[in-house]
């Protein structure tokens, strides 16, 4: 089997355990296939554990869970150097690795920890190497993080800062499943209950993720597509310059990080499409996801209602297409 049908048939094993969620399980793949990291957001009880669950349980490789809560230490996510009194020397002191030492670490309520739990995840998610005692630990591969939180809870949460959110290659929204969906989730679950435990299925191994991602490297985008790429991103900075609306909505546009993020999740998306080339509107499939979480809105369009997909929206309207 080639690198595409196997991540193809990855794509079709988790899509048949998370109903209704087509764009959330597309986005996985593409943030496993362009080595980034992923925000999931949405209200409680829309499957968004279940679904890094099920990719965790469809790839040969070892999964943590942390639950992020007030009371929780750097520590109790990096790990520590611990006294081992039966040891000898210099090694009675040792690093003792924290849940962060996996392949997929899941997130639960990222936003529930404060800024020094939050902080220790920074070097992880963009070295990949935690630093203790002065040795830099580096993290296994591939290595991926994927956070969740609720958007509605404010009482006891920490929201995150501009500087950790930079470090989400994508953030995607978890939305209700429409009525169809719905009664299948209800079959599902219920099949589920009845059956006793199956044994485990067939596991992409880490080495056909890494052959996807080098396919993926060599996916060329035309000097147009790439000018469409840069011009979406310059829009937001100054953004008054090109659209009044934009610069009566946007207070910060988006880092030369989200030129690069676009960039290879554009290239993710041509490549589980079958294509060798990225097009225009594989850029705009996955923009919204790439910026909505580095975009920061002034006091007003708050106010007014605006939201970041709003802005992404109106961005794509007069950002056109050089020819």
């Amino acid at each position: 089997m080639t690198a595409l049908s196997d991540i193809t048939a990855l794509k079709d094993r988790i899509g048949r355990s998370i109903v209704g969620q087509e764009h959330v399980v597309e986005t996985l793949i593409l943030g496993l296939l362009a080595d980034g990291h992923l925000l999931l957001e949405g209200l409680p009880g829309l499957a968004k554990t279940r679904a890094v669950k099920s990719l965790a349980n469809n790839l040969a490789v070892e999964m943590s869970r942390i639950q992020f809560t007030p009371d929780l230490l750097p520590s109790d996510v990096t790990g520590s150097i611990v006294y081992d009194a039966q040891a000898s020397g210099a090694d009675k002191f040792r690093f003792d690795p924290g849940p962060v030492f996996a392949n997929l670490v899941l997130v639960d309520e990222i936003n529930r920890a404060p800024a020094k739990v939050q902080a220790a995840l920074l070097e992880a998610m963009e070295e990949r190497q935690v630093t203790a005692a002065g040795k830099s630990q580096p993290l296994p591969q591939p290595f991926m993080v994927l956070a969740t939180q609720n958007p509605i809870e404010q009482e006891g949460t920490y929201p995150l800062p501009e500087a950790q959110l930079d470090r989400f290659l994508m953030h995607v929204y978890v939305d209700y499943p429409d009525k169809d969906a719905e009664l299948e989730i209800l079959h599902l679950v219920r099949g589920e209950e009845g059956a006793s435990a199956a044994a485990q299925g067939q596991r992409l191994s880490s080495e056909a993720i890494f052959t996807a991602r080098r396919e993926i490297k060599a996916v060329k985008l035309s000097d147009t597509v790439e000018r469409y790429l840069v011009d979406l991103i310059l829009a937001t900075r100054p953004p008054r310059e090109l659209d009044e609306k934009l610069g009566l909505w946007l207070e910060v546009g988006a880092s030369p990080r989200a030129t690069i993020a676009l960039d290879r999740c554009a290239r993710a998306k041509a490549w589980l499409s079958g294509r060798s080339h990225v097009t225009p509107d594989d850029v705009r499939a996955v923009v919204h996801a790439v910026l909505r979480h580095r975009l920061i809105l002034r006091y007003e369009a708050t106010a007014d209602g605006v939201t970041a997909n709003d802005v992404v929206d109106h961005l794509l309207k007069v950002v056109a297409i050089a020819g």
